[in-house]
């Protein structure tokens, strides 16, 4: 079945964000610095957590996984968007096609469990303080990392099973940037409900238990703390309205595209770019930029460099 889609239709037509020749060029030199912003931030995050070893704790170790989702996360699409700005021709191959749908569901449905082990992570450190490093070791660390790669990976394969059989009859122009799987399935000659039902609950089964333990887990931490000290819950409120700020603009859009879908063009349009492209830039900035730790880290690593340039 899959080499006989292939051969009724080899590749897919994606429209972009915008038809206007100036908007495209616009486009290009923001999403140019944005991606590279992005792919910079996220690196030096993974960087000044595997190098200082005063960050070596769980949380940190979480931080760096959510970098490497989440620069992963905006690669998948982003660079072929920018590239497309360019391009008269803007055309995916099959199996590229394919390949995004299945990635960007693997690293989307990730970083949704991984969210939910950083909200868990923040709960017992402060909820449960005296029991943290018992409870948070690098055992159970690197399990709930694990978990969150086999619940991301199993649901992209659960998408791509379903897709890579559908017949397709010549179709083929996409009004997004990217490949995703609700605009693949109206290009099927098939009738569609049942399979946008299959998607919405396959979505949701992820995504809505993720989105509800998070606010969960936040609303625990914030009452904790406020029970505790007032000092402390001024601090861990700012911190947390951080982190439920991040939460809700990477699921959100999620939501309003595959759970509970609009189906109004362009914002689904405006959604795909606010998680694939916003999200994994305010990550580095809300997780890092407003940690003391990252930023003595970061003071660290730069003087040390300077140290070396002296003495070299």
């Amino acid at each position: 079945m899959y080499e006989k889609n292939q051969s009724v239709v080899s590749e897919f037509v994606l429209w972009g964000l915008a038809h206007s020749q100036s908007t495209q060029l616009l486009f290009f030199i923001m999403f140019l610095m944005l991606y590279l912003l992005i792919v910079s931030g996220n690196i030096l995050v993974m960087v000044l957590i595997t190098v200082d070893s005063h960050l070596h704790s769980p949380m940190y170790f979480l931080l760096a996984n959510l970098s490497f989702v989440d620069m992963w996360l905006s690669s998948i699409t982003t660079p072929k968007m920018i590239t497309d700005f360019l391009r008269e021709n803007k055309t995916i191959s099959f199996s590229g096609c394919m390949s995004q749908i299945f990635f960007i569901h693997c690293f989307a449905a990730g970083e949704a469990v991984l969210l939910v082990v950083m909200a868990y992570d923040r709960y017992v450190a402060i909820c449960k303080p005296l029991h943290y490093f018992t409870i948070m070791n690098l055992k159970r660390c690197t399990g709930l990392v694990l978990t969150s790669w086999i619940v991301g990976s199993c649901h992209a394969l659960s998408h791509l099973v379903v897709i890579v059989q559908l017949p397709f009859c010549g179709h083929k122009e996409i009004d997004s940037f990217f490949c995703d799987m609700p605009l693949v399935i109206k290009l099927a000659c098939v009738d569609s409900y049942d399979l946008d039902i299959f998607t919405n609950v396959d979505c949701g089964v992820v995504g809505v238990p993720c989105f509800i333990l998070l606010l969960i887990s936040y609303t625990y931490i914030l009452r904790t703390v406020r029970q505790n000290s007032k000092a402390g819950a001024s601090k861990a409120l700012s911190t947390c309205t951080a982190h439920i700020m991040v939460v809700m603009i990477f699921f959100v859009p999620c939501i309003f595209i595959y759970v509970w879908p609009l189906k109004i063009t362009w914002l689904d349009k405006f959604f795909a770019v606010f998680y694939s492209v916003f999200t994994p830039l305010l990550n580095p900035a809300i997780y890092t930029m407003r940690n003391k730790e990252m930023k003595n880290a970061m003071k660290r690593l730069i003087n040390n460099y300077l140290d070396s340039k002296r003495k070299s």
